[in-house]
């Protein structure tokens, strides 16, 4: 969430942002019209106030010069005054309110050095590592190599569930078991992460405050529950809400947590889209890396939390590549984001594995989340950061399609052989 006062202070700075965004400014509007309602209530409060003041002094004096009816007089009109105030300052807090649900419906202001644009066709290259694969052959997709080699079954997960869901088997399994073992122990073991399994379900207030509330619940799956429980979208709500209004100290920070979840997500909006194979599924699996961090430090760790992500493709030799997002494109919550794309031989283009974010004080503005600096200093807000290190299944589909052979088989990364038990998938 945005600071009310800075949006309050800088209206015209934010309403630009929120262009370049390309996102609707009705809501700005509305915050403008409540913030003037505002502050005409509060100037009328302390208009009455200063004249009740006034006219309780008042009376004080009459009553000392024995003029009781006179007292009495301007006793009621005092009463009327207070009835007033009451008034005033309800309206207040009610204005208040809107002003604040209306800050939660805004994204967030995109860093200086986001390039501007529509969409994601005005996102920028950073690097690229690694060379795409040459076949003597046409490659498959992973949903041909996977069926072929009996690992991969759609039509049976269709049928126990619904579409956009997959089941793994035999080798497949193996693989993806091995491939989350193997990311936490790079990201725990080699980055100095804290590995952390968190729940599975998450309330409201945690979603909430990581943005996904009120916004995108059409994308959530929510449980039939009083208690309004809802399945994770990502491992970055339960872990960025962990300390979730506490006051840290700056001694602790940056935190840095790897968690491993399952995922899931209804997808609404996206039908159409991906629909061929488990590139976009309602449950997936994915390793997430997050951090706190203090504010004058939090773009260098976007930085090394990029970096972290991509040693994973680096250490499985996959081609890939990192853009920064622009403007039209970057997420409702995020200040800056880095994807980190993976070379898929089937599409022959570059897709995303890991989106690397640094949200600044978004999120823990609406999560209370704070530190103090010491010696009485006031709390700040941390900056939060999140990112895929890496998307399992994305990552399952890259190495099938990558190290596939003529024959059908799939050639097992050098240093996942001792978790997946095999140098080939045949």
């Amino acid at each position: 969430m945005l600071d009310l006062n800075y949006v309050r202070e800088h209206i015209e700075k934010v309403r630009e942002a929120l262009e370049a965004r390309r996102a609707d400014t009705a809501a700005l509007d509305d915050f403008a019209r409540a913030d003037e309602e505002r502050r005409r209530t509060i100037a009328e409060s302390d208009q009455l106030n200063a004249q009740r003041n006034a006219s309780s002094r008042e009376i004080g004096a009459l009553m000392k010069e024995g003029r009781k009816d006179e007292a009495e007089a301007r006793r009621a009109e005092v009463g009327g005054l207070k009835d007033r105030i009451g008034e005033l300052d309800q309206l207040r807090s009610q204005t208040e309110s809107r002003m604040h649900e209306l800050l939660s419906t805004l994204p967030n202001i995109p860093h200086s050095s986001v390039p501007v644009g529509a969409d994601e066709f005005a996102n920028t290259e950073v690097r690229r590592w690694g060379t795409r694969p040459e076949f003597s052959f046409e490659p498959k997709d992973h949903v041909d190599l996977g069926t072929f080699l009996g690992i991969l079954d759609l039509e049976r997960a269709t049928k126990i569930a619904a579409a956009r869901f997959a089941i793994l088997n035999g080798a497949g399994a193996r693989l993806e078991r091995a491939l989350i073992n193997f990311m936490l122990d790079v990201h725990t073991r080699e980055h100095g992460y804290l590995e952390t399994l968190p729940p599975f379900i998450v309330n409201r207030n945690s979603l909430f405050g990581t943005a996904q509330l009120p916004k995108f619940e059409a994308d959530l799956f929510k449980l039939e529950d009083e208690r309004q429980l809802y399945l994770i979208p990502t491992a970055e709500v339960p872990v960025t809400n962990y300390h979730r209004e506490e006051i840290l100290d700056a001694s602790q920070l940056p935190m840095k947590w790897a968690a491993y979840t399952p995922c899931f997500r209804s997808e609404a909006g996206s039908y159409g889209r991906d629909t061929r194979g488990v590139i976009r599924q309602h449950q997936f699996e994915k390793v997430e890396l997050v951090k706190y961090a203090l504010p004058e430090n939090s773009y260098e760790e976007l930085e090394s939390l990029t970096r972290d992500a991509e040693t994973i493709l680096q250490k499985l030799g996959l081609h890939y590549r990192v853009v920064t997002l622009s403007t039209g494109d970057i997420g409702f919550g995020a200040a800056k984001t880095y994807d980190i794309e993976v070379w898929l031989p089937s599409q022959n283009t570059f897709r995303e594995i890991s989106s690397c974010s640094n949200y600044e004080s978004f999120q823990a503005r609406r999560a209370q989340i704070r530190f103090r600096r010491g010696g009485g200093s006031k709390p700040e807000f941390v900056h939060t950061l999140n990112g895929s290190g890496l998307a399992i299944g994305r990552t399952w589909i890259a190495i099938l399609e990558n190290y596939q052979q003529e024959d059908g088989s799939v050639i097992v990364p050098e240093i996942l052989r001792p978790y997946v038990g095999a140098d080939r998938i045949s």
